[in-house]
């Protein structure tokens, strides 16, 4: 199976922009998500300007001829600079897995973000949200992204498209170091429970289509729910067969032991909290749980596909296996 990249046709030259001006902004440019953007409207054409940490990481978008923009978020100068010229701003707060109080850091980036697309006079924002930021308490990490929703609302004369994704398929990445070490995957998650995952290709598919090609107005909310719902209990099955583990299982840690596991890899105690809380919400199902789909918000990216490129390719090139 060939491996998973969006990068090849997800711009078709009939949604390019044609216009030389037109420059696209990606926050969060090494990320997941961030990075498969850039390189989608890079090789459609487009001019993009990529914002992160280091000049080092943005290397090979400059080398594809992208501009870069290398400094901290947490500078609303340097952010303006940033956005300044832009059409369209693709606006993430990238996660900080060290700080002492994430709720402070994602209200700190998002303001920045927000003021500086009211300086620069951006007209175009796509924002990456989350399903469950209508709930007002309970969500962790995703309280902070209703904060932004309703930062970015406020800005007039803006058009926000507010893009609520589903569980990443991503995050089953973080399992492994446990199967390596011990044999299993595991989190605070419910095994038995099905949540809607999607694939961060999906994402980054849909918001580079939505940069170029502009059509909607005003504030505006799009979900995505990925391809099917799936149980972790499932998803490591499928995932077990694809990297020569048939039969791996996936362990429900409690509170306690997912703290310990979650310190050890380098995860702040606060967001070690608010990502135990948001295990409790899904739990609960309480958002990713038995939602309505439609053709628009279901995507493209099995749980087989990803197990058999992103997971086994990541798993493959880990350190050594220690575990039976």
């Amino acid at each position: 199976m060939r491996p998973l990249d969006c990068s090849e046709s997800s711009v078709p030259s009939a949604l390019r922009s044609g216009k030389e001006n037109n420059m696209y902004v990606i926050t969060g440019a090494t990320g997941n998500i961030g990075s498969k953007v850039a390189d989608i409207l890079l090789n459609a054409g487009e001019k993009v300007r990529v914002i992160g940490r280091n000049s080092a990481g943005l290397r090979r978008f400059v080398d594809r001829g992208a501009e870069a923009a290398a400094g901290n978020l947490k500078d609303g100068t340097f952010v303006s600079r940033a956005f300044k010229g832009a059409k369209a701003v693709f606006a993430m707060i990238p996660p900080d897995y060290g700080a002492t109080n994430f709720r402070a850091y994602q209200n700190e980036i998002g303001t920045n973000l927000a003021n500086a697309i009211r300086k620069s006079e951006v007209g175009y924002v796509v924002n990456l949200s989350s399903q469950g930021v209508d709930l007002s308490e309970g969500t962790g990490p995703i309280l902070g992204l209703r904060d932004q929703e309703e930062l970015l609302n406020r800005l007039v004369g803006v058009n926000v498209l507010h893009v609520r994704c589903t569980y990443f398929m991503e995050n089953l990445l973080m399992s492994i170091p446990l199967i390596n070490e011990r044999g299993f995957a595991g989190s605070p998650v419910r095994g038995d429970q099905e949540i809607a995952l999607i694939a961060t290709c999906d994402i980054a598919d849909f918001v580079a289509k939505q940069l170029v090609r502009w059509d909607v107005e005003g504030k505006t909310v799009r979900d995505l729910l990925g391809h099917r719902d799936v149980s972790l209990n499932d998803a490591f099955d499928i995932i077990g067969r694809e990297i020569g583990k048939p039969g791996l299982k996936y362990v429900q840690f409690s509170d306690e032991d997912a703290t310990k596991w979650m310190r050890e890899i380098g995860i702040s105690t606060d967001l070690c909290r608010c990502y135990i809380e948001m295990s409790h919400a899904l739990n609960e199902g309480l958002f990713a749980v038995n939602l309505f789909r439609t053709d628009e918000d279901t995507t493209t990216t099995s749980i087989e596909e990803f197990a058999a490129t992103t997971f086994a390719e990541a798993f493959a090139a880990s350190p050594f296996k220690k575990a039976a």
